[in-house]
């Protein structure tokens, strides 16, 4: 059986705020306590251990390297002691310990990375398992039960999608290819003459005889990535989403072509919940937190009202 502490939490807290308020002053206001109160709280751990945590060099209080022991220790039982009371109100609300969201590669990745990091901090303890989906791959996933949640073009008949952003697809290649030279605007028989990349329908309904372009090149990638690199590199040329690869367009890696006909297109994403009668606090939290993620890091592109 593991001893009884003799220490209690709102000691080393108090520990940690000295060291990292710089002060007993300053770590008094920053508790809300009084600097009698820090004082008392430091000088019962170093009475209890018989150790001395600090030690005056001039007219400052610096930890000694025992105190600099305590201070690493204490730092890590605060921060367990908030991450377990983290947990424990998010158990308390009943929250799920897994989430399943289907997300369509159109949906910027850096974009899912912060509503993932937003959520993470505010439910820890939730697991959220990404179905990274391609057109039809995103409804096969809704109406299998696979996803809680949908980021989709495409909402299935009988559910409710929520518009969540517009994106731009537009026509684009390496600056140095051959379709930018032609110094007029690109035909569909110009496309025909050379390589088109594209993202293969994750779907397992998907019409393999279905193409965007009717080219006798082609790479097919399962990928946003992978195509976007292909054509950065000068292999081809693909329609590819404004938002994944702005950076590239602003770096010069690629370049918009100019159409003729067919040029940009819009494409509208929803956000559907698979069960929205029924979803627990933590499915509701995460559809609630992406149409503000996108609404505050996309206003020109989001239709979140």
């Amino acid at each position: 059986m593991s001893p009884v502490p003799h220490i209690s939490l709102e000691q080393w807290r108090a520990l940690v705020t000295v060291v990292e308020a710089g002060g007993y002053a300053q770590a008094a206001e920053a508790l809300h306590k009084s600097q009698s109160a820090v004082t008392y709280a430091v000088q019962r751990i170093e009475a209890q251990l018989n150790v001395k945590a600090f030690e005056l060099v001039g007219r400052r209080a610096q930890l000694t390297e025992v105190g600099q022991l305590l201070y690493r220790r204490a730092r890590v039982l605060v921060d367990e002691a908030a991450q377990l009371e983290k947990s424990a109100r998010s158990l308390s609300a009943g929250w799920e310990p897994e989430i399943w969201l289907a997300a369509e590669v159109l949906f910027p990745t850096w974009l899912l990375f912060k509503c993932l990091a937003r959520f993470g901090a505010e439910a820890p303890d939730t697991r959220v398992e990404v179905l990274e989906s391609v057109l039809h791959g995103t409804t096969e996933a809704l109406l299998a039960g696979q996803a809680d949640i949908a980021i989709t073009p495409h909402v299935p008949t009988g559910f409710f999608g929520h518009p969540l952003m517009s994106l731009s697809i537009i026509p684009v290649a390496h600056p140095s290819h051959p379709l930018h030279a032609l110094g007029r605007p690109v035909t569909g028989s110009d496309l025909k003459r050379h390589r088109h990349i594209v993202v293969r329908d994750s779907g397992t309904t998907r019409d393999r005889k279905t193409r965007s372009v009717e080219v006798e090149q082609r790479w097919t990638f399962s990928q946003m990535a992978s195509a976007i690199d292909a054509v950065a590199s000068g292999h081809g040329f693909a329609w590819l989403p404004e938002e994944h690869i702005r950076w590239a367009l602003a770096r010069g890696e690629l370049a918009p072509l100019e159409m003729r006909d067919g040029g940009e297109m819009k494409v509208t994403l929803y956000l559907v919940m698979a069960e929205p009668d029924f979803a627990g606090p933590g499915v509701i939290r995460l559809a609630e937190m992406v149409r503000e993620v996108v609404a505050w890091e996309c206003p020109r592109v989001s239709m979140t009202v």
